[in-house]
């Protein structure tokens, strides 16, 4: 499973940061809320070949239909996130340098991925 991580300032926009991420990854398809729904992230991610399941905002001229069954298990990406936030350091961001937060996110995300596996 093809996992990235990028640590930015707290108000910085994902959806912003979203174009790296997908940079070079091989998938099938691309799930994201509708705060990734920008023109650009849909263009790469259809170039990349990958199908986009984004709800497009209500505020868009022209409504891109979407697979609303399988925008549902989105919710498993969530619960991931959940678990990691259960961890204090992680939550509130202790670590005051970025690469060390980083790495209590790649440890707690290692821990994870062994107890699913």
């Amino acid at each position: 499973m093809p996992v990235r991580v990028i640590v930015t300032a707290g108000p910085v926009a994902d959806c912003t940061q979203a174009g790296e991420l997908i940079t070079g990854i091989e998938a099938q398809t691309l799930i994201a809320d509708k705060g990734y729904d920008t023109d650009a992230i849909v263009n790469q991610a259809q170039a990349a070949g990958m199908e986009v399941v984004i709800p497009p905002k209500s505020n868009r001229k022209h409504q891109r239909p979407y697979d609303e069954h399988l925008y549902k298990v989105r919710h498993l990406v969530e619960n991931a996130f959940l678990r990691l936030k259960q961890w204090r350091g992680i939550a509130t961001r202790y670590a005051k340098r970025s690469s060390s937060y980083l790495a209590a996110v790649q440890f707690r995300s290692a821990i994870l991925w062994a107890l699913i596996s």
